[in-house]
């Protein structure tokens, strides 16, 4: 019985994702999926969207998702900062010493140059 009320919940599972499919199908301006999209403000694309960048952006890359993960760490910081004291602030010092040191080490490494 257990097996039954399983099997039918599948079922209504995979014909409700049919059912979304088949009215997508019959409803979207264009059916077929388009192979690449234009991009960069409706210039037409030189290259595939999903096409390689070259090896010297990833660095960069690297070093903003690091930045952008420590203000993930910040804001919620900023709203403690005051009920923790000072163990707080000195843990903050922490992390941004270390983030400068792996700046100042892709520094070193030529990460940030463009040439």
């Amino acid at each position: 019985m257990a097996y039954l009320s399983l099997a039918a919940m599948f079922g209504l599972a995979v014909s409700g994702v049919l059912l979304a499919y088949l009215l997508h199908r019959r409803t979207a301006v264009a059916p077929d999926a388009v192979a690449s999209l234009p991009f960069l403000s409706g210039w037409r694309p030189a290259e595939h969207a999903l096409s390689r960048f070259e090896a010297r952006y990833y660095p960069m890359t690297l070093l903003f998702l690091a930045f952008d993960v420590e203000m993930l760490y910040m804001y919620p910081w900023a709203t403690v900062v005051a009920s923790i004291g000072t163990s707080a602030i000195v843990e903050m010092f922490v992390l941004l010493g270390v983030l400068m040191t792996g700046v100042l080490w892709a520094w070193r490494e030529g990460a940030l140059r463009w040439t």
